[in-house]
């Protein structure tokens, strides 16, 4: 499967079970996927690393679910940006 559909298949998901019923703004989708990094880093400092990569994947699907319903298409975003990246200088412009 590729990122796009399973981009699409989040957002199906998503819809099957009711989570577009509610009315949400995107600050709020935006903060719920916040919630779930928040979530990833407890379980980071708790060294839960199982469930360490459970928060990631929620906030991937969450992401994923976002983009499809505002009409982005996250792989070819993705690249896009890979692409750029891959011209930029080592850390472009952080110190060690």
């Amino acid at each position: 499967m590729n990122i796009r559909d399973c981009a699409i298949e989040c957002h199906e998901i998503s819809i099957k079970h009711g989570f577009w019923k509610v009315s949400q703004s995107i600050p709020e989708k935006l903060c719920l996927i916040h919630s779930e990094i928040s979530e990833a880093l407890e379980d980071y400092r708790e060294d839960k690393m199982g469930h360490f990569g459970e928060e990631l994947a929620d906030a991937t699907i969450r992401l994923f679910d976002l983009a499809v319903h505002e009409g982005i298409d996250i792989e070819d975003e993705i690249r896009r940006k890979m692409n750029k990246n891959i011209d930029r200088p080592y850390l472009h412009g952080k110190k060690l």
